[in-house]
């Protein structure tokens, strides 16, 4: 249950549009952030260790129940993701779920796995004062080239959607680095004619600090383009005739 403090009193009085963001690192957040990114977001709020709502501040994986060592958690997509929401919405506040953890594999995150649980558990209590808007979906370098990835993310989606009462929530996913032929940034592309109502970014134009990792003008790009196909999604959802 939420705690009883100020902020949540607050909070709980408005209509929170709250976004679940899972993955592996580049989700968790391993981009360098300035001084003044490391200040809240207005109108955006995190979910915290005492399952209660904070100005959501860089990183925002800290209160992830899953988490490497804090030292590791920096920038990820949630920042600026946040960021264009609101501006899209300034009447709306966004309240954000962040539960990442670096290094796993989809394999690790289906149903009946502690990564599915702690998602759909800290999802649940947010949802005591908050709508479920999106799932945003970050995973992939562990699995780069495994050919089985879509039906796996497929049935992942299937599962988060029954276990959060939301059977057409949109999801968003997005491609990794370039710096190799990873047979995953070709496959992923292929979700939304798989599952509906879910979108991919692309990675176009985006670098990286390493093999892997997004440096910190891609991380805010790739947050912003989230935010773009999230908003697609929800302008295509709410349209007369829509499925």
């Amino acid at each position: 249950m939420m705690n009883s403090h100020p902020l949540a009193a607050k909070v709980a009085t408005e209509t929170l549009n709250i976004y679940l963001l899972i993955g592996q690192s580049n989700m968790a957040g391993r981009a360098p952030y300035s001084e003044e990114e490391a200040r809240p977001l207005p109108g955006v709020y995190l979910l915290n260790s005492e399952n209660d709502w904070e100005p959501a501040s860089n990183p925002m994986n800290r209160y992830s129940t899953i988490r490497k060592e804090i030292s590791m958690q920096k920038m990820n997509p949630g920042y600026s993701f946040g960021q264009v929401m609101r501006a899209k919405q300034p009447d709306q506040t966004i309240g954000l779920v962040v539960n990442a953890q670096g290094g796993t594999s989809i394999n690790q995150w289906q149903k009946g796995g502690e990564f599915y649980h702690e998602a759909i558990i800290r999802t649940r209590i947010a949802l005591e004062t908050g709508q479920l808007k999106g799932i945003l979906w970050h995973q992939g370098e562990t699995d780069a080239n495994d050919p089985d990835y879509l039906p796996k993310l497929n049935q992942l989606i299937t599962d988060l959607r029954h276990d959060l009462g939301a059977p057409n929530i949109p999801v968003v996913a997005g491609q990794i680095n370039s710096s190799g032929d990873y047979l995953f940034n070709q496959i992923i592309l292929e979700l939304p004619r798989l599952v509906t109502n879910t979108a991919v970014v692309s990675n176009a134009g985006l670098t990286a600090m390493d093999q892997w990792h997004f440096d910190h003008d891609s991380m805010l790009t790739l947050g912003q383009r989230y935010a773009e196909k999230m908003q697609a999604l929800q302008a295509k959802e709410s349209k007369p005739g829509s499925e």
